[in-house]
């Protein structure tokens, strides 16, 4: 079992404190989770209240429940070898996709067979913070380029739902900044047109 969620005031853990809990959590140590999530919530909530962000409140998913739901899912079933905080916080942010996106088709899938009135997160801010794109059309978009190149589809995922910069996206697929910056300006105008096709379509 996991603790309750902690305060996201709380101050920043001491360096490798977290990478040392996640090696006890790979390990297969039940407690380090406890002992984890103090040091990760905040800025996985940060994280998640981001995708919230300019949407109608009456969502029947919040932020608290999204961290949650990906904690325990990540800390119940350690299948990466996770290399730092920063790395568990982006695995942490892909597992928050997954769950953002399957809330959002049940929903919507709900509201053509009833006229619901809950709303779901159905739009995301992008890595520039200047525009917003349709999450299931994301997602959509990075399902199909993953079968293309995996690489560049986890590099959107981890700049959208993970909110890091190329270089730490760098520092996650072990790969220099400058090439992450290359595949970066060339993958942008297909995402574009991938997702504008399908919210015309």
């Amino acid at each position: 079992m996991v603790q309750d969620l902690p305060n996201p005031s709380q101050p920043e853990p001491a360096p490798g404190e977290a990478t040392i809990l996640l090696d006890r959590i790979t390990d297969g140590d039940s407690t380090a989770a406890e002992d984890l999530l103090p040091l990760v919530y905040a800025e996985l909530r940060a994280r998640a209240v981001a995708y919230f962000r300019g949407q109608p409140s009456n969502h029947t998913l919040q932020p608290t429940a999204l961290v949650h739901e990906a904690y325990v899912k990540l800390v119940n079933s350690p299948t990466d070898q996770w290399k730092s905080r920063s790395h568990f916080c982006a695995v942490a942010a892909t597992a928050m996709r997954q769950i953002l996106v399957d809330h959002a088709r049940k929903r919507a899938a709900a509201k053509r067979a009833k006229d619901a009135h809950d709303e779901m997160v159905t739009d995301l801010l992008s890595p520039s913070k200047n525009t917003t794109v349709n999450l299931l059309a994301l997602d959509d978009a990075l399902e199909k380029l993953a079968d293309l190149d995996p690489r560049q589809a986890r590099l959107i995922e981890l700049r959208f739902f993970g909110g890091l910069s190329n270089s730490e996206v760098g520092g996650i697929l072990e790969l220099s900044t400058s090439t992450i910056e290359k595949d970066w300006r060339k993958i942008r105008a297909w995402l574009l047109k991938e997702i504008n096709e399908k919210a015309s379509s």
